[in-house]
This record gives C-alpha cells, structure tokens and sequence, in this order.
C-alpha cells in the first residue's frame, strides 16, 4: 500500500519551504524514521523522515521546489525490496545512440545552395577557396568566417585542433556565476533590512580591559572544566554582565508593538551564530536563572546543533536581546544590526593588546593591556541615549571586575 510523503507543520509562522535536498533517490528502499529529504525554511533546515518503510516510488517535489505544508512530496510504496524498474532505466540510454542517423552526409551538402555570409565570402575570395565546397556551420547551413578559417587551416597542413585551441581562451570558465538565494539567506537579508527601515538605529561604543576577566578564567578553567565538563569561556561571563545591565536598564530588554512599549521581566538571551547557511540565532532561556556551567554548556549545544542544522523553530524564535560575538572571526570593530524586534544587540570584538593610560593613586602610566571594543547598537525609539551609555558601562564594569556579579553590585 501506497504512503504519501507530505510537507510537515513548519511551526508557527512558517507556511512554505524549500526542497534543499532528497537524501534518497526513486527505487532506494527506506526504513520507517529513516531520513528523506531536507526543507530550508526562512528560519532553519529540517528533516522530514519516511512515515512507514518501503520503497521510495516517486518524487513529486523536486530539490528547488517551494512547498506548502501539507503539500505532497513523495511516495513510499511496495514492501521495502528495490524496485526493478530503477536498475532498469538505464534502458532509455539507448536513445542518444540513434543519434548518428538522423545526421546524414547530405546536410552539409545542402549548405551549398546557401549563399556564405558576406565576411566569409570575402575570406575566402581573399584566399581562393570555394566557398559553395564548404560545409556551413551557420544559420541554415550558410558558410561562416570560421568554416573558411577551418578550410584554410586543412590547406596549411595545420592539425584541425588548432583552431579550436585559439578559441579556448574565449570559452574560458565564467567571470560570474548566478546561484539562487536559499530561504534562510533571503530570510535573513528581509530582517536585517527590515531592522534598517522601521527601527531609528543607533550605535554606541565602548572599550574595556580584558585582564581580568583573563586572569579570573586562568585562575579557574582548569578546576571548571574538571568539576563541569565544559571549559569556562568568555560569552558566561558576557551573558550575566548583560543580564545584570538589562535589569537595571529595563527599556534595552523592551520592544516596540504597535503604539505600546512590552517591557520583559525575562531574559532570554540570543546568541548570534554563524553556519555555511548563513547567521541563525538561537534563544538562551530564561538566562538569569542559569549559572556560568549551564550558560557554557547550552550555548556549545546550541553552536555544535546549528552548525549541524539540527536547531528547532522553537529554539529560534523569541529572545529579548541579542550577543553577537565578531571577534571569532578577528573583527576589530563593527556596528551590529538589530535583531527585530529587539531594540538592542551588543557586539563583542577581537581581543587585541593596546598601549592604555592607567590611572590611579600613584598617578598615570602606560601599559599594554589586553582591550576589547564593545558595541551597542539600539533603537532610538525606545532606548535614549542615556540609556545606551549607561547600559554599555554596567556591561563594561563588570567585565573588568567579575566579582561585581557575584555580589549584585
């Protein structure tokens, strides 16, 4: 008995994707479960697994095809043995060996009753060759420049590859290649442009010493990992500094909806990641209830399955405020743009040591000190100015001293 393979629930807003692949082909036999194919919707590439074992008789939704849900895909039929049809289409193969026949000697000759083009007729009256002899290669069969090119190469003694070699270079590879956009890419590119036309998008910077946020994980990684299982990173600490700022500066954990402001008493943090997809964002719950271990440990899980593509809608939708950390990729600086519709996004950089004026009681001196640029990007609609700044210096402040989170202050 027949089973049909159907497109199904994308999650909630997510009516259509995209066929990205069939990882089985017609006659493959299939186990129940076993995967199928992948969909790429506009927020993350799902699976859709064989609903009872069989064979895999057809494909209705070819690999590019935008699908609705429901839709069908494909069918599953027979009793889980290879269907013999699929070794046997090589069958048809034949039909390129009848192509010899229907060229016959006489379809060149019939390019004689066709005058050559006016460039050939004159190459070849230049050169004493007979243009009616040849056999044209144009447009109906009309003698062109090139046929005379080849004639008069035969008549030198030049081996016939010899022309087609100085064409080579024109039939060189392409300068540009078209290749169509996947969902998520033009996903993302509406929601950043999106972010670009609705929200009053601002930027502000900071910079902040980095030596003891250094020192405090060289100090513990060690005894962390061996206690946790995981090793104590920087996007922990960076996740409780931003908590502990959001909730004292609530309208940066807000959002603008119709003509009211939602300010959250949560704090799901997202974290930005980029997959040769392109940039997801998947949703740290509630992250001012978790400890640095916890933050360490979901944020690799969240990394390692959206790399893999194995992130579900749910772990994608939502959030309250975005981290986006370009440093791994050695960025220096950068303005980050909203994740809507958040109204704030920090941007942490690459770690980079820098000559810096140290001021204390014994007066001012100069030291190298590992410094990171730190960026703010936010919307002027909800968040003023005074907000932003301060925000960024909580932020700052307790990156350079830790302990500050510890004690709540």
């Amino acid at each position: 008995m027949a089973t049909e393979i159907k497109v199904p629930t994308l999650g909630e807003s997510v009516s259509e994707a995209t066929v990205a692949k069939w990882l089985k082909k017609v006659g493959d036999v299939v186990k129940q479960d076993e995967a199928l194919l992948e969909l790429e919707t506009d927020k993350v590439t799902l699976e859709v697994n064989a609903p009872s074992a069989g064979t895999l008789t057809d494909i209705a939704a070819p690999e590019g095809a935008n699908v609705g849900v429901g839709a069908l895909l494909g069918v599953i039929g027979g009793d889980g043995k290879a269907v013999a049809t699929a070794p046997a289409q090589p069958a048809p193969a034949p039909v390129p060996a009848a192509a010899p026949a229907p060229a016959p000697a006489a379809a060149p000759a019939a390019s004689a009753g066709h005058a050559p083009m006016p460039a050939a007729a004159k190459l070849a009256a230049d050169n004493n060759v007979n243009a009616a002899a040849l056999a044209g290669s144009g447009k109906d069969g009309r003698v062109t420049k090139g046929d005379v090119l080849d004639a008069l190469a035969a008549k030198a003694g030049a081996p016939a590859a010899a022309p087609a070699a100085a064409a080579a270079p024109v039939a060189a590879g392409p300068r540009e290649e078209r290749v169509r956009m996947t969902r998520l890419r033009k996903r993302i590119a509406e929601r950043l442009k999106e972010a670009q036309n609705t929200a009053a998008m601002l930027t502000t910077f900071n910079e902040v010493d980095m030596s003891a946020a250094m020192a405090l994980r060289a100090q513990y990684n060690e005894a962390f990992e061996k206690k946790h299982g995981t090793k104590l990173g920087f996007m922990s600490i960076f996740v409780k500094a931003c908590v502990a700022a959001l909730k004292e500066l609530p309208a940066v954990n807000a959002e603008i909806s119709g003509d009211e402001l939602v300010y959250k008493n949560f704090y799901d943090i997202a974290i930005a990641v980029g997959t040769e997809q392109g940039l997801v964002v998947p949703v740290l719950r509630d992250a001012d209830k978790l400890g640095y271990a916890e933050i360490e440990k979901k944020i690799a899980e969240l990394g390692k399955r959206a790399r893999d593509g194995k992130l579900g809608l749910d772990e994608l939708q939502g959030g309250t405020f975005t981290i986006s950390n370009g440093g791994v990729y050695g960025s220096l600086l950068s303005t980050p743009i909203l994740n809507p519709p958040q109204s704030g996004i920090l941007g942490m950089h690459k770690i980079q040591k820098r000559a810096v004026v140290i001021s204390d009681k014994s007066g001012d001196r100069i030291e190298i000190r590992p410094m990171m640029y730190l960026a703010l990007s936010y919307d002027h609609r909800i968040i003023d100015g005074r907000e932003a700044v301060t925000f960024l210096i909580k932020v700052k402040d307790a990156l350079e001293d830790p302990q500050r989170l510890l004690f709540d202050i």
